[in-house]
């Protein structure tokens, strides 16, 4: 283990080995990586500890400096151990590099199979005990942490202290298409939030996905697509994300000897804002960890937004209605424009198609839970729906709801100390 310090905190690295398969704890291992985060005032001292998983799929867990955002918090009552979810960050990365290690599409895929949130908590549970001697710990868990969190309530709540939760009560029992279906509308009121404090917008995202339409430009390979440019779409779900769209688009254009064209810096800033390079199994898993039972996600959100016409491009510029922004969906284009992507198509594709998903929730065990357990639900959340929120916080005994409007679907990092607060009172109050 390595140690060192950052202003106010001591960090330590941790590594751990882990089987990739759980039904088969003597086969292949993994090693997954956690940063230990302990106050350097209270460095000596036995504390319990936090485990912070965070949102995704794909991301690992977010690299804070010192004591900022909600971590400082965190650090007056407990150790904290920051974890990379298996193939992300530091933990056994799995990648259009790494992953033909494997094999072809077949055996990628039956491998990334393990990446869901049940072999995630299944990992927990092998680390605890070596950092806590077999002592509960509390669990926070972000967006798809969040959906982690209720996987382990589901099948371990024996490890588990305290379970608070921001932006992630997933439904027990909805198919990717439902997800898709309730989250399309969400979107929709979102860019017309946006349009509406941003009217300008309006013509300069109309311009810029007709330009895209004509001449598809490449910046470092990756193709940029009007659909692409939606996508964009995605900022929106965060509380300063219109107004980050808005600066985005406002540099869109410069004028050259051949004429108009997009600026490189705002062709830069598309691909940077549209690659999966840093996070590639938030695009190949991303349907996957709705997957239950035998009915494929089967691209969900391709299929489902054929229901939603208005968000197509072509039909917008044919016309005079706004180019809708969309967010949150992955789509097989994905893996045509994005060169981190395109080599993991055949696997998404075998994903997609998968009839063998098992079940992530237990609603009986969840209605006998004995675990404080609290959440902070966003009210204006557009990745994940308040009202099947609200659904799965009452079939969970006993979970507190804070339900608030204060924050966008990031109000953890964005309200910090005041967010954690609020949690670690509401499960104090009901331990």
């Amino acid at each position: 283990m390595i140690s060192y310090r950052q202003p106010g905190v001591v960090l330590t690295d941790r590594r751990f080995t882990v089987p990739l398969d759980h039904s088969d704890p003597g086969g292949e291992q993994i090693e997954v990586y956690g940063r230990e985060a302990v106050a350097t005032s209270r460095a000596g001292e036995e504390l319990p500890w936090l485990v912070y998983l965070e949102g995704g799929p794909g991301f690992g867990a977010r690299r804070f400096v010192g004591t900022e955002a909600w971590l400082g918090r965190a650090l007056r009552d407990y150790r904290v151990l920051l974890l990379d979810q298996r193939g992300t960050g530091r933990s056994t990365p799995a990648n259009r590099q790494t992953l033909p290690l494997r094999g072809g599409p077949r055996e990628q895929a039956d491998y990334l199979a393990h990446f869901r949130s049940d072999s995630i908590v299944r990992d927990c549970e092998l680390i605890r005990p070596q950092l806590t001697g077999g002592a509960p710990w509390t669990v926070l868990g972000q967006s798809f942490g969040g959906f982690c969190a209720v996987r382990y309530l589901s099948s371990a709540p024996e490890g588990l202290a305290a379970v608070m939760i921001t932006g992630g009560l997933p439904s027990l029992d909805a198919h990717a298409d439902d997800v898709y279906r309730a989250a399309y509308p969400r979107i929709e009121r979102k860019v017309a939030a946006h349009y509406a404090r941003y009217p300008q917008d309006v013509e300069r995202a109309r311009a810029i996905a007709a330009h895209l339409a004509e001449h598809r430009p490449e910046s470092a390979g990756h193709r940029l697509t009007p659909e692409g440019f939606q996508s964009l779409g995605i900022m929106l779900g965060s509380g300063s994300g219109s107004h980050q769209l808005h600066y985005l688009l406002e540099n869109a254009f410069v004028r050259t000897p051949g004429g108009t064209e997009l600026s490189d810096a705002f062709q830069e800033a598309i691909r940077t804002a549209a690659s999966f390079a840093g996070h590639p199994l938030y695009a190949v898993l991303h349907e996957a960890i709705y997957g239950q039972g035998e009915r494929p996600t089967a691209w969900a959100a391709e299929r489902v937004r054929a229901e939603f016409p208005q968000f197509d491009a072509a039909t917008a510029l044919a016309g005079d209605g706004p180019v809708l922004f969309t967010g949150e969906t992955i789509h097989p284009w994905h893996f045509d424009v994005d060169p981190a992507l395109r080599p993991l198509r055949e696997t998404a594709e075998l994903l997609a198609q998968r009839t063998d998903w098992p079940a992530l929730y237990d609603p009986e065990r969840l209605a006998a839970n004995e675990v404080p357990v609290a959440a902070a639900v966003y009210h204006d959340d557009m990745y994940v729906d308040t009202g099947e929120s609200l659904r799965t916080a009452a079939a969970i005994r006993g979970l507190r709801t804070w339900v608030t409007n204060e924050y966008e679907h990031d109000g953890v990092r964005a309200g910090g100390p005041r967010v954690l607060d609020r949690l670690l009172a509401l499960v104090r109050d009901e331990a």
